[in-house]
């Protein structure tokens, strides 16, 4: 049965006409999945950069928080800590660096 329907088809349509149709068919069906495909990816895309920024905007929040609960005692030692960094590259160094004795310059701390 399905020769002759498919004879009968290709008989009423023109074997070429029909085979072209079904092939737009199959592309134009190609095409939609990937268009989906996309605008898929894209949905997915904002929700990871607005849960991103969520997150962002939670963690400045507790930075906020913390800095009015401490102080600006927080800063103070990541300022030691950047101190520490760069005498301990300084050392290391086979250059000579002169640092002015009486000024604090790098922390602005009293001499």
């Amino acid at each position: 049965h399905g020769l002759k329907i498919s004879s009968g088809i290709n008989a009423e349509y023109g074997g070429n006409d029909f085979a072209r149709a079904v092939e737009s068919k199959q592309v134009a069906q190609q095409e939609a999945e990937r268009s989906r495909y996309f605008v898929e990816k894209a949905e997915f895309e904002k929700k990871a950069a607005i849960t991103s920024a969520e997150g962002d905007a939670e963690a400045a929040k507790m930075l906020s928080d913390a800095f009015d609960t401490v102080g600006d005692s927080l800063i103070e030692l990541r300022k030691m800590e950047a101190a520490e960094d760069i005498a301990a590259n300084l050392a290391g160094s086979r250059n000579v660096v002169y640092l002015p004795k009486d000024k604090g310059m790098l922390l602005n701390l009293p001499a």
